[in-house]
């Protein structure tokens, strides 16, 4: 039978505060899975009125399968959280767009009617699983010269972006990125990030047992001063530091998406409503311009341009990388519409985990900003890609 494909809206979503990787981290002595369930509880709590049977599939990402994010995480994970057993899961790997691709993948189900309900969501333990940890690319990626071999190195695809993109400077990127933090932090006093980190139990060898409520990364007091002091470890008298970069993170994440008629029964009121999705490809060299194809392929098949779009989620990754996406599309450096409440720069990336952190945040900025109707959550993705999400605002003025 024909089937006609239904609105699909974005409930809920939480994060773990992210903390930075390594043996002096937050969650140094935290499981990945526990991470993830920890989220996944929280939604389930803060949303009393879904019963737990009605969750049709749990879709967990991780760049790095193995370990504590192994054993087809999605699947464990909702087990571990006290799902019900006839709750099924999958994993996914689209390393950075891992959340991402687990939203839009399951979303699509949504559309399709093959699902009602699902979480989804992502988890990095970079203190655990470093990046490429035990990856064994096939050599005939540079014995057939298939890619630059930076395209291995993401520090260095942000330096060759540099290259492409003469006119964003060093001296461009910090400023950026001191306005990120900057950002963060009067987000952080006004209370907007807040609502939707989960305080986490952790475990230290020294203090024991405490309680993670804060984001660890962020440097509220970042001058460009300091960070013109910083070395530039991927080449030699570059523009790409930590300070102008998104750090090493843990953290995990988790969102609720329904139906949009399924949600109206099961009384779960819908922040947004998710219009389409976009991926594409770029050179892996310059992974970091994979935004700006991803934005043009959705923006050209919905009839939208640049100015129907009212706010921005992109993904810091690296400064250069977003300063790249915005004059491409000739947005302006400091665009309020872009990153409102600040970004990875500031508060991190743990990989997997990050494109629900932008949906999260977009979707309370459509709780304050109704007089806004579209929004963009997008990231670069590594071996050269880029994911772009279309979402419309559910309390939209205009639809009154």
């Amino acid at each position: 039978m024909p089937r006609t494909a239904r609105d699909v809206v974005f409930v809920d979503g939480v994060r773990t505060p992210f903390g930075k990787a390594g043996p002096k981290g937050l969650y140094a002595q935290t499981r990945a899975d526990d991470m993830v369930v920890r989220a996944i509880r929280e939604l389930m709590r803060r949303n009393p009125s879904l019963p737990p049977e009605r969750v049709d599939e749990v879709a967990v990402a991780a760049t790095t399968q193995t370990g504590d994010q192994g054993l087809t995480i999605g699947r464990s994970a909702a087990v571990l959280a006290g799902l019900p057993k006839s709750v099924p899961g999958f994993a996914v790997d689209r390393m950075c767009a891992g959340a991402m691709t687990a939203v839009t993948t399951t979303g699509a189900g949504i559309a399709f009617g093959s699902y009602d309900v699902a979480i989804a969501g992502g988890v990095e333990h970079m203190g655990r699983h470093p990046m490429g940890e035990g990856v064994d690319p096939n050599p005939r990626f540079l014995a057939d010269k298939l890619v630059d071999p930076s395209a291995l190195v993401m520090g260095s695809t942000a330096e060759n972006l540099h290259d492409r993109f003469p006119g964003i400077t060093k001296e461009r990127a910090d400023a950026y990125a001191v306005r990120s933090q900057r950002k963060v932090a009067e987000a952080y006093a006004a209370g907007r990030i807040q609502p939707d980190l989960v305080p986490t139990a952790v475990r230290s060898a020294d203090l024991g047992w405490g309680l993670a409520t804060d984001d660890e990364p962020p440097r509220p007091g970042t001058t460009m001063e300091s960070l013109a002091a910083l070395k530039t470890p991927f080449r030699v008298h570059g523009n790409v530091t930590a300070g102008n970069a998104a750090g090493l993170n843990d953290g995990a994440t988790a969102c609720l998406l329904a139906a949009e008629d399924v949600a109206r029964e099961l009384g779960l009121a819908p922040r947004m409503r998710l219009v389409d999705f976009a991926f594409a490809g770029v050179e892996p060299e310059v992974m970091g311009v994979g935004p700006v194809p991803a934005t043009e392929k959705l923006l050209a098949r919905n009839a939208l341009t640049m100015d129907d779009i009212g706010l921005i989620e992109i993904n810091e990754a690296f400064a250069v990388q977003v300063l790249a996406f915005l004059e491409h599309f000739k947005i302006a450096d400091d665009d309020a519409r872009v990153n409102p409440w600040g970004g990875a720069i500031a508060l991190g990336h743990p990989l997997a985990s990050s494109g629900v952190r932008l949906m999260n945040q977009l979707s309370r900025l459509f709780e304050e900003r109704t007089d806004v109707r579209f929004g963009l959550t997008t990231m670069c993705v590594g071996m050269g890609m880029g994911g772009t999400v279309l979402w419309e605002n559910a309390n939209w003025e205009g639809a009154k």
